[in-house]
């Protein structure tokens, strides 16, 4: 496929390796993926080429691209004056709405991004808990402050089952951070009991995505999640849920409703906002409470719940509350992943497609699920790039970083014409690396 380099050229003179995320670089091409617009299932690159979009901005574009109700919300927004920094009607109408589907959820705050809402709820579970100390669980994602970004994904050559020394995941995070991270694998109730056992008195907090889609889709084992609930109410430690990746990907309640336990707070973001920069943290009032004007803990920013993300975000529940919404979201699901393991089981390739909701992601090297975070090194980065090169000379989007198994999935505006199209292509790629893909 032909790339942008000189677009990337032009770039690389004024950005740092011409992006603004890290992530925005393509290495399946070698360059950032440009586009000049973007409607409904499909974006258009600077060539005028069109193509499905099975990446859907990382999760955020649940609603797909140029929704109309979300556009109508922006309008609205901009013909109010958009009033940065005041409260209006429409920000307690959202957060009203969202406690309403998020079972933790008794009062919620706003933010932009998934970091900035871990890092306020981990101040303020810090504070409730009067602990400092975090056990976190390895493989999952918890954004990039220097709080948390520690002893989650480390690769295979400094992983080794290292728990005493937590690696840190950027250069420039002091090392006295790791000190108040505690790591322990997924899907294993006796080392978390061991954890709790060890570090109640000095933890805060277990924090953990019920859906580790960050690390090969990674699903609980039955009974995990109902067992790390149980242990933390014994011990007195907060659980902290990581939704900003799973709510409102398989139902408005989110992981929580889905496998019915209920954290005791929660971040949630990506699709809220329609496409627009917009996540929020949550829980019980008793935690809640603890932010400024009522209580100690100070969260405050300029742009916290501006009004087009605001507006944005009462257009994507307007959506999401439809009766048909899910259904149709489902009809996807069941549709892709009933095609995609029938491309597998009749070329006998050696993968997997874990999914939950509409996100998945797809881990060369296995055919049996993942259940711990070393699971995935099995991961061939260089033939995932293949594929994805495949794809995109057919007119199919997939993003890869080139590290783990990256996550991917679909919009409420792709259509079972898209997905018919998508599985053709992903077999016919399939089936050309087919002795690559088959384990032996």
């Amino acid at each position: 496929m032909k790339t942008h380099s000189g677009q990337y050229e032009k770039a690389r003179r004024v950005l740092p390796g011409g992006v603004n995320s890290s992530v925005r670089m393509n290495r399946a091409i070698g360059t950032p993926f440009y586009v000049s617009r973007a409607a409904g299932s499909r974006i258009t690159d600077l060539e005028d080429r069109s193509f499905i979009d099975m990446c859907c901005a990382h999760g955020a574009g649940l609603l797909g691209h140029a929704h109309p109700g979300v556009e109508a919300a922006v309008r609205k927004a901009c013909e109010l004056g958009i009033a940065s920094s005041f409260e209006t009607e429409y920000h307690e109408e959202l957060a009203r709405r969202l406690c309403a589907h998020i079972p933790c959820a008794d009062r919620i705050r706003f933010c932009s991004s998934g970091s900035e809402a871990t890092l306020h709820l981990i101040r303020a579970c810090r504070a409730f808990a009067r602990k400092d100390k975090i056990i976190r669980v390895e493989g999952h994602f918890h954004g990039y402050h220097e709080m948390i970004y520690i002893g989650g994904q480390p690769p295979p050559s400094a992983f080794a089952g290292n728990r005493e020394h937590p690696y840190r995941e950027s250069p420039g995070i002091p090392a006295g951070f790791a000190d108040f991270i505690i790591p322990v694998p997924f899907n294993d109730t006796e080392a978390m009991a061991r954890a709790i056992a060890a570090h109640g008195h000095e933890a805060a907090m277990v924090i953990l995505e019920p859906v580790n889609y960050n690390s090969g889709g990674i699903a609980p084992l039955p009974g995990y999640l109902e067992a790390v609930r149980q242990m933390t109410k014994d011990a007195g430690i907060v659980l902290f849920f990581d939704e900003i990746q799973s709510s409102f990907k398989k139902s408005p309640g989110g992981a929580q409703a889905d496998f019915g336990v209920i954290p005791d707070v929660c971040t949630i973001g990506k699709a809220i906002g329609g496409g627009l920069p917009l996540s929020a943290f949550c829980g019980k009032a008793e935690i809640m409470d603890l932010f400024q004007p009522v209580g100690p803990v100070q969260h405050s920013g300029t742009f916290n719940a501006n009004l087009i993300p605001v507006m944005a975000g009462l257009a994507f529940l307007d959506e999401a509350e439809k009766p048909g919404f899910y259904p149709a979201l489902q009809g996807l699901e069941k549709a892709f992943h009933a095609g995609v393991d029938e491309i597998i089981r009749a070329n006998d390739l050696g993968m997997i497609v874990p999914h939950h909701g509409a996100r998945f992601d797809i881990l060369l090297g296995r055919k049996t699920p993942p259940v711990r975070y070393e699971d995935i090194f099995c991961h061939d980065k260089a033939l995932m790039l293949e594929i994805v090169r495949g794809c995109l000379d057919r007119g199919v989007y997939f993003h890869d970083y080139g590290g783990a198994a990256a996550h991917h999935g679909y919009s409420i505006q792709h259509t079972p014409s898209d997905i018919d199209t998508v599985l053709g292509v992903l077999g016919e790629v399939l089936r050309g690396l087919r002795e690559k893909l088959c384990l032996r």
